[in-house]
C-alpha cells in the first residue's frame, strides 16, 4: 500500500509541480496546457488525497503541494466558493466502502483513493465545475502566453 501512496505521490508531483512550465513534454508539468476545468478537477483530486493520507505525511505533504500548485494553473471564481471543495471532500472521505471480502484479509481497509477517484468522476464536482470555473475550456498557457494581452 506504501509503494501505492508513493507512486501515486511521485505522479501527482511530477504533473503538478509549480512555476511556469516550458512545452517539453516529459521535462515539466502540463498543467499549463490543460483546460481550467480539468485543472480544478485535478486540484480538487490532490485536496482530496492530501485530506485522506494526512497521516502519512510525504503522501499528504505531496499531494497538498500539488493541489497549491494546480490552484495556479485555474481560474475559479473565489467570492462565489470561498470553502472550496472542503464539504464535497468531506462527503466522500466520509462514505462507508466496507467491503467484506476485503476486510478479512486486511483489517481497517478504507478505500480512501477509491472515494477520491469517485468525487473525481462525480457528477457533484462536475456542476461545481460548471458553476465555479471562470472560462473553464481556456488553458493556463493561452491566458498568459506572450501574444496575449493582460485582462
Amino acid at each position: 500500500m506504501r509503494g501505492l501512496l508513493r507512486a501515486l505521490a511521485a505522479a501527482l508531483a511530477f504533473s503538478a509541480a509549480a512555476g511556469h512550465a516550458n512545452d517539453e513534454a516529459g521535462t515539466s508539468p502540463q498543467a499549463g496546457a490543460r483546460t481550467y476545468a480539468q485543472n480544478y478537477k485535478d486540484m480538487v483530486l490532490a485536496e482530496c488525497i492530501a485530506s485522506a493520507y494526512r497521516n502519512e505525511p510525504n503522501a499528504a505533504m505531496d499531494a497538498g503541494s500539488s493541489a497549491s500548485a494546480l490552484m495556479d494553473w485555474t481560474s475559479y471564481d473565489l467570492e462565489k466558493h470561498p470553502q472550496g471543495s472542503r464539504p464535497l471532500i468531506d462527503r466522500y472521505l466520509a462514505r462507508d466502502y466496507f467491503n467484506p471480502l476485503v476486510e478479512s484479509e486486511v483489517k481497517g481497509v478504507r478505500f480512501d483513493l477509491l472515494k477520491c477517484l469517485d468525487l473525481y468522476h462525480s457528477p457533484e464536482l462536475e456542476a461545481q465545475v460548471k458553476r465555479f470555473v471562470v472560462h473553464p475550456k481556456r488553458t493556463y498557457r493561452q491566458d498568459r502566453s506572450p501574444s496575449v494581452a493582460p485582462k
